[in-house]
């Protein structure tokens, strides 16, 4: 992440157990079509096994005639599912498994093998197939079992426990140099030592605690297989011309990275924030940048030719440059990339086929910026890279400006084409792709409300499902705001449970995760649409209880409503705010949370006060604030963003629940015209309450309209 964003935000927010089994499949058929193959070998080999999951790779050998265009078949014998693959097109239905070519591997001559592999769950056991066919054709005999793994698949870490002990199974081996693909399949999912080592000056400058190795412990018991490392050096090298890396800070990087090593972590390093401290300069200053990047590169990849290949290097983060146009910076990015490569497989060890992380530039996503990134791949021919880009959705709902609060189609039309422009730019030529940031810009627990859970949990939920079909691995962007380091838990549970999910299956999800009663008036049925997103609606439930089909709820098409019985019951003494939650359950997936909230129409009060303290009375009365609109006299925007009447949430205004006030905060009136301004307030029951302000000077008024 850049500064210009952090500033933004404040700070924005083995591996896998189990030994090596080699399966072979030895076979002589007898050809059957111009298609068949008249003999083939199939090697099923399962390198890392975990509770819950593991990793194949199947090498399939053709013994017959050249065939173009291949199709191999299996059945899995205890119920697996493959959920992520690579160097195929892998479908199933039950527990029959289809892996048909991509572009780049249809053909297998003579005695030529072709390789894939995949992630997968299981539970119980993970015998393996019995069985392949290619083109239909069976390849016959039987692949030997598989280990047995030494922890139980059905355990799972408790999310709040502290770790004690490293993991008791010993570390599993990293895909082979050469499959850059594999390795980064492997990485799936990350997640990001944001705001520690990237910080200004310091590891705890920007208000996280020093790094533990339970910390990271913590995190791999929670299922992530790579973590990143963000990493600002500028403040931690000597003059030039050698620009000599402190060797205390040194030091604390190699034991963050040899701590997370050990705890059967991938792990990805990188220089951060040098890329707007001095990177950016670049254009104008050719020779000092390239000096000062060679000369920190030589002595981090020096320093770790030796690691483990599980470590892998990323060249800059989200490169930037002044005073340049997009297709300059895109060529500055290519020739910062091509040093890179060059001076990092020059220092010998590991890095001779270490696998390389290059940007596009500002970790873009656009077309124009991934087809300048392919171009500079296609001229490296190196086979251990990787591309990255960063992901924080659509704009304004990922910081809540211009009405952006719900995750509508047009945030679902942003995800969807950028992943779709990942995998088929990159991913479809063989060149995997590193999501190595994503979130949303403001979702932090220190600025609570700016997004609505339940809108943020379908963003989770679809960025699982679309980047797992995609074949994109995702590492978290984490700087505090979800996982709580100190105390080693997860500020929402609710939210961990999702980005969980979504890493293997799909979760249902409904319109809306508020139904507001009102406090006084008579209780009516309210309905909301069920997101079944390819599953099955199994009921409502009350904690253990289930509610009853037709008396507290019917179910039409999609449509849940709830009867005006249930709700009365639900909402009990009906105090404002949320009186009970109940819960969609779908068939397979999280849990869909619904808040029953008893509210009434907001009241708000005169005010004065001056442009640098202004606060609205409010009286909230059990709802919550969702925008605010500001127009002039004429309709047209008020304050800054005048290209939108909807002010951006925290930056121009704040709710302040425990105070009873709406804040307007001199940002907003920094960019106000004297006179009077129309406020529209849209809170999450539906409810709208129109305010008038005017303005004199730096003196401010304020009534209900």
């Amino acid at each position: 992440m850049s500064l210009q964003n952090t500033r933004r935000t404040r700070l924005r927010l083995g591996m896998l157990a189990g030994s090596v089994a080699a399966l072979l499949v030895a076979s002589m058929t007898v050809a059957v079509g111009a298609q068949a193959a008249a003999g083939c070998r199939v090697a099923y080999t399962v390198p890392s096994q975990w509770p819950g999951g593991f990793t194949a790779a199947v090498d399939v050998t053709n013994l017959g005639d050249p065939v173009d265009g291949w199709r191999l078949a299996w059945t899995f014998p205890s119920g697996q599912r493959v959920t992520q693959a690579w160097n195929a097109t892998v479908t199933s239905s039950g527990s029959q498994v289809t892996a048909t070519n991509v572009s780049y591997n249809a053909a297998i001559g003579t005695n030529a093998t072709v390789s894939f592999g995949f992630n997968g769950s299981w539970s119980g056991a993970n015998t393996a197939p019995a069985g392949f066919t290619l083109n239909g054709v069976a390849c016959t005999g039987g692949p030997g079992g598989t280990p047995s793994p030494t922890t139980s698949p059905t355990s799972t870490p408790s999310p709040t426990a502290t770790p004690t002990s490293s993991p008791s199974t010993p570390p599993t081996t990293p895909p082979p140099a050469g499959n850059p693909t594999a390795t980064v399949a492997a990485m799936q999912p990350g997640w990001n030592l944001g705001n520690t080592l990237d910080a200004i000056p310091d590891e705890t400058a920007w208000g996280n605690p020093l790094t533990t190795q339970a910390l990271l412990r913590h995190v791999r018991s929670q299922g992530y297989r790579s973590i990143r490392l963000p990493i600002t050096w500028s403040n931690h090298h000597g003059p030039a011309p050698d620009y000599t890396i402190d060797a205390a800070w040194l030091n604390r990087v190699r034991q963050i990275v040899d701590w997370a090593l050990a705890e059967d972590l991938y792990v990805m390093i990188n220089l951060h924030h040098d890329s707007w401290q001095w990177l950016n300069t670049y254009p104008t200053d050719r020779a000092g940048v390239t000096n000062r990047y060679r000369a920190l590169w030589t002595q981090i990849a020096t320093t770790f030719r030796g690691h483990s290949p599980k470590l892998v290097f990323e060249s800059i983060n989200e490169p930037q440059f002044a005073d340049t146009t997009d297709e300059q910076g895109d060529t500055a990015t290519r020739e910062l990339n091509a040093e890179f490569v060059r001076l990092v497989r020059a220092t010998g060890g590991s890095n001779t086929t270490r696998l390389l992380v290059l940007p596009t530039l500002h970790t873009s996503g656009e077309q124009v910026r991934l087809d300048a990134l392919a171009a500079g791949f296609e001229q490296l021919h190196d086979p251990n890279l990787a591309a990255t880009v960063h992901f924080y959705g659509w704009w304004p709902f990922s910081v809540n400006i211009a009405g952006g609060t719900r995750y509508d189609t047009n945030v679902e039309q942003d995800l969807v084409g950028t992943f779709d422009r990942l995998r088929d730019t990159l991913v479809a030529r063989g060149i995997p792709v590193v999501i190595g940031e994503w979130a949303l810009l403001s979702w932090d627990h220190t600025r609570p409300g700016i997004i609505e859970r339940g809108e943020f949990l379908k963003f989770l939920e679809a960025v699982g499902y679309h980047a797992r079909t995609r074949n994109l691995t995702t590492m978290l962007w984490d700087a505090g705001q979800f996982l709580n380091r100190t105390e080693l838990r997860w500020r929402d549970q609710g939210v961990y449970d999702m980005l969980k999910a979504s890493w293997t299956t799909r979760s249902g999800t409904g319109s809306t995760d508020q139904v507001y009663v009102p406090r006084t008036a008579t209780i009516t049925a309210k309905a909301l649409t069920l997101n079944l997103n390819g599953l099955t609606f199994r009921g409502l439930w009350q904690g253990g209880t289930q509610l009853t089909s037709g008396t507290d709820y019917t179910v039409a098409g999609t449509t849940l409503t709830l009867t005006p019985a249930a709700l009365t019951r639900l909402v009990g003494n009906r105090a404002y705010g949320v009186n009970s939650t109940i819960e969609a359950r779908f068939s397979q997936g999280v849990p869909w949370r619904i808040d029953v909230i008893s509210s009434e129409p907001p009241i708000q009060s005169a005010a004065s006060g001056t442009t640098s303290s202004f606060a609205i009375p409010t009286q909230f009365r059990g709802d919550q604030l969702a925008t605010m609109e500001a127009t002039y006299a004429d309709g047209s925007p008020a304050g800054p963003a005048n290209w939108t009447p909807y002010k951006e949430f925290w930056g121009h205004f704040q709710p302040d629940y425990t105070a009873g006030t709406v804040i307007l905060k001199p940002e907003f009136f920094a960019e106000v015209k004297d006179g009077t301004v129309t406020l529209t307030f849209h809170f999450w029951s539906g409810t709208k309450i129109t305010y008038r302000i005017t303005r004199a000077g730096t003196s401010i008024t304020g009534a209900p309209a």
